[in-house]
């Protein structure tokens, strides 16, 4: 049994009330009060424990005041009527006071009865396909068999794992948590000691509300054993949580009763001696609303997030952006492996042998998380895992073997998943404090799930001593220090997100010393914990899976990370493209990411998950294999060339990078100042970087090669302006920029055709189906977020426009964010366009042609415009289709093209024998 009173104990005291009130006449006002009280009292909630009986509130539609018969807040509703009165009625009614309630005490349950007969609605229930939620129904003698309908008023756990009210729940709880830091903070409490309260303090209010102990003790403790001003509250709390660290036969006989009925934790929850703290009226006052809220709805996987951020100012006023939600935590772990043994589970639904042998399998695995965090990873994996073995036993009873199951009760052993199965590595020790605390909630809340199906379960408490989550630097750590390698061993996670250009220095040497490396490139830092699990795994097979920015699958670091994966005989089990790792709470920032799981199987085809937006839903397709750019293509790199593989295109080259301080550069403000200058205007140019490019915005530039000294003398303006770029590349801490100091009139980096060119926004919208490319003359200055290349007769403006070119820059280019940054080393210099034939290439010219005839027609759109998904002009549209098909046989396309996935596959095709000839 895993709560105070077992499901058994409340069915025999449900009987209780069934036979003390059937033969009662049910008159609401002489017994409403006195009828709630047994019925609470058969669930463990005691008279002077969580009920307000006749609590004042007002109804919403007449504004009339009234009373609640009884009120727990943030759980249930009572609304009892006399004997035969309309229980529907009643209900309305009841939700009528709902609405005048506070979010603390707002229930999720309402309860009407007429003494007779019961009507129970889950408010938070998935309602019928008539908009309405269907309440539960049964009469007082069927009490008893309808006591797990409110188990969870003696604690049991009843929502769904992952549900919407238990985010909201857990950020509403994370706020509660918040302010008692505040609290500590403010009185200057040592910061170590209050993290060790405050898990505490949560610990209790958790166990109140889930059964762990009786209902609201540590409710009864504070409000009974405490003054009210708060003065004697942190001896008291330090005597309680010292008394919970010992065992019950060890205690002293003359312990406060109230204090002895607290159970024994272990655990090494409560070991530490820490400082007492001094508390007042408000604290106090806080710690009690504390306990009004129903803490047995939190997610621990949810509030392990928003616990680890109460310490910062920042984030707690911000409380609900700091999150992971369970959905982006489930992509890691159900195709990395609890898709595989629920597929098992299916398989040998009828299958004794089979099932058996599944939960045997289960006893085998190993978790790690060597960047646990708040280890919500591990809390959502062994939900998992215990929700699949509880699946199997409840199979194989529903199949007549009840030889998995003890005759008594659970114990520990019995489990084939333990909590010392999983494993974390965490640098700093406040998070490793929840990740530890959040497995003991967890495996509470799998132990409740387990006694509501089988009517037995393990005991909760007291807690096993829990030593596999370490607080150490995962880098400077051997992981088979921690965890030992095999073919069941396991790892999992969400590592730093740093970039080159974000991490510190200290991370860069980290990075270098994990690859044996003193060149580490563009290596995002999360590519050490990758290799980390190379050299973990060795020669073992095992399994691995890791969230990391998209930067790892684009360009020039993907050779570096993928390659030596390869060649020690990992493949790539599972991806998720580029998607959107963010909270579901209103303007939580959101980081691009991919998930790659990596296994050494040999057979069964790879798993691809592809999202049409950054925040949309996963579409998933089967891959023969995929590569390193997360595609269904062969295991090809490209690496940063300088010349293009294709013999029919040019070089792409990097626009003029100013390096001015923006002195050279002139906005449409400054502009009237310049045209009233003679001399300076005959030196303006049009100025465009990759916004210009797109928009259409007016900006220009001052472009002096050719510059008369003289000329500096008849303009202030001139003077000024060069003056400013002197002083501003000669206090630049780049040397580079310093030695241009004595050429102030000139960009720092120049590269302007002197003939017509074709420029290409170095950035641009994913969502657009062609890449946004113009024509140029050469008094066009190009800045550096625009790259130029030569193009005499039309043929490469056709190439650059064409569907072929886009999805290889998708593929294969990198990202701001989810927008494609455009690459001439990597995307442009490797595009695998074999030679083509004059009938061919005059047959791109063409194409190309009508896409601009067709941009002509609507000469006051800006190529943003042309190109918006959602507004393309028809015969634009049709233009681009017309040159795809030139295009496609340009590649060596035999036919139609399909759609884009055939393009992938014959670009690598192409560039496979291409790379191979060169």
């Amino acid at each position: 049994m895993t709560a105070a009173l077992s499901l058994n104990e409340i069915r025999k005291r449900c009987a209780e009330v069934v036979r003390d009130w059937k033969d009662q006449p049910g008159e609401e006002r002489q017994e409403a009060q006195s009828f709630v009280r047994d019925l609470l009292a058969a669930f463990g909630i005691t008279k002077t424990k969580a009920a307000l009986y006749e609590h004042r509130a007002r109804r919403v539609s007449t504004g009339n005041r009234g009373y609640i018969d009884a009120l727990i807040p943030g759980q249930a509703l009572f609304e009892m009527k006399s004997r035969g009165k309309d229980l529907e009625a009643a209900e309305e009614q009841a939700l009528d006071y709902i609405d005048d309630l506070n979010d603390v005490e707002k229930p999720q349950w309402v309860i009407t009865s007429d003494f007779h007969r019961f009507r129970v609605l889950n408010l938070a229930a998935d309602p019928g396909e008539d908009g309405r939620i269907k309440p539960v129904e049964f009469t007082l003698g069927e009490l008893p068999q309808h006591a797990e309908d409110l188990a969870f008023l003696a604690g049991y756990q009843t929502t769904r794992f992952g549900d919407r009210e238990q985010e909201e729940a857990s950020v509403k709880a994370a706020q509660m948590m918040a302010k008692l830091y505040e609290g500590l903070s403010a009185s200057h409490y040592d910061d170590h000691a209050a993290s060790v309260f405050l898990v505490r303090t949560l610990f209790a209010l958790y166990a109140d509300d889930s059964g762990m102990w009786e209902r609201d003790l540590f409710y009864e403790f504070l409000l009974t054993r405490t003054s009210e001003d708060g003065s004697d509250l942190g001896l008291r709390l330090a005597h309680l949580f010292q008394e919970m660290n010992k065992p019950v036969e060890r205690r002293q006989r003359n312990l406060d009763e109230l204090v002895a009925r607290f159970p024994y934790v272990n655990g090494g929850l409560f070991k530490e001696t820490i400082e007492i703290p001094s508390f007042d009226a408000d604290m106090r006052s806080i710690l009690l609303d504390a306990c009004a809220f129903n803490w047995a709805q939190i997610s621990p996987a949810i509030f392990g997030s928003l616990f680890q951020a109460v310490k910062s100012a920042e984030a707690r006023r911000s409380l609900g952006e700091h999150y992971t939600t369970e959905s982006n935590i489930l992509k890691t772990i159900n195709p990395l492996f609890m898709d595989e043994l629920r597929d098992r589970f299916t398989h040998h639904l009828h299958d004794v042998a089979g099932l058996k042998a599944l939960r045997s399998d289960l006893a085998k695995l190993r978790i790690m998380d060597p960047a646990c965090g708040c280890g919500n990873f591990l809390v959502v994996a062994y939900r998992e895992l215990r929700e699949l073995d509880l699946k199997i036993l409840l199979r194989l009873q529903e199949l007549g073997d009840t030889s998995q199951l003890p005759t008594l009760f659970f114990d520990r052993k019995d489990l084939p998943v333990s909590l010392e199965h999983f494993y974390g590595i965490e640098i700093e020790e406040w998070p490793a404090r929840i990740a530890t605390t959040a497995l003991y909630l967890v495996d509470h809340q799998a132990n409740q799930r387990m006694e509501l199906a089988l009517g037995k379960a393990p005991e909760s408490l007291p807690l096993e001593t829990l030593s596999t989550i370490h607080v150490s630097n995962a880098l400077r750590t051997d992981w088979a220090d921690v965890m030992e390698p095999g073919p069941d061993s396991y790892i999992l996670g969400n590592p730093p997100f740093l970039g080159h250009a974000t991490r510190t220095p200290e991370q860069a040497q980290e990075l270098r010393d994990v690859w044996g490396r003193k060149d580490i490139g563009r290596l995002d830092y999360v590519t050490a914990w990758y290799k980390k699990a190379l050299d973990f795994y060795g020669d073992h097979a095992g399994r691995f899976a890791f969230v990391s920015t998209n930067s790892i699958a684009q360009g020039e670091p993907v050779p570096a990370l993928f390659r030596p994966l390869f060649e020690a005989g990992w493949r790539i089990r599972f991806a998720h493209r580029t998607f959107a790792w963010t909270s579901e709470a209103p303007g939580a920032a959101a980081v691009h990411c991919v998930i790659v799981g990596f296994d050494r199987q040999k057979r069964g085809a790879a798993r691809v998950f592809s999202y049409a937006t950054p925040k949309g839903e996963p579409s998933e397709e089967p891959a023969k294999q995929l590569n390193a750019y997360l595609l269904d293509a062969p295991l090809v790199f490209l690496e940063q060339t300088r010349k293009p593989l294709s013999p029919e295109l040019g070089p792409v080259t990097m626009g003029s990078m100013p390096r001015d301080g923006g002195h050279l550069i002139i906005s449409e403000a400054d502009y009237p100042d310049f045209a009233a200058d003679s001399i300076a205007m005959k030196y303006v140019r049009r100025f465009l970087m990759g916004r210009e490019l797109l928009y259409g915005t007016p900006r220009w530039c001052l472009w002096l090669t050719e510059l008369d000294p003289s000329d500096l003398k008849k303009s202030p303006l001139l003077r000024e302006r060069l003056k400013k770029v002197a002083d501003f590349r000669a206090g630049s801490k780049a040397a580079s920029t310093r030695a241009m100091v004595a050429t102030p009139h000139l960009f720092g980096q120049r590269a302007q055709p002197t003939v017509a060119y074709v420029g290409i926004p170095r950035v641009t919208s994913e969502s657009r189906y062609f890449y946004p490319v113009q024509h140029l003359g050469p008094e066009v200055i190009a800045g550096d977020k625009v790259y130029t290349t030569l193009d005499a007769d039309g043929f490469v403006f056709g190439i650059l426009s064409s569907s072929m070119f886009m999805i290889w820059q998708k593929a294969l280019g990198g990202r701001l964010e989810s927008r494609l940054n455009f690459s001439n080393t990597i995307v442009w210099n490797n595009l695998p366009l074999p030679a083509v034939s004059d009938a061919t290439r005059q047959a791109v010219i063409e194409g190309g042609r009508k896409v601009l005839e067709a941009r002509a027609l609507h000469q006051d759109r800006s190529l943003a415009d042309h190109y918006n998904p959602l507004a393309m002009a028809p015969e634009l549209l049709k233009a681009h289709v017309a040159l795809d098909r030139a295009v496609d046989k340009a590649f060596g396309a035999r036919g139609a093209v399909r759609d884009d996935d055939d393009r992938l596959a014959l670009l690598f095709k192409r560039y496979a024998e291409m790379s191979a000839d060169s």
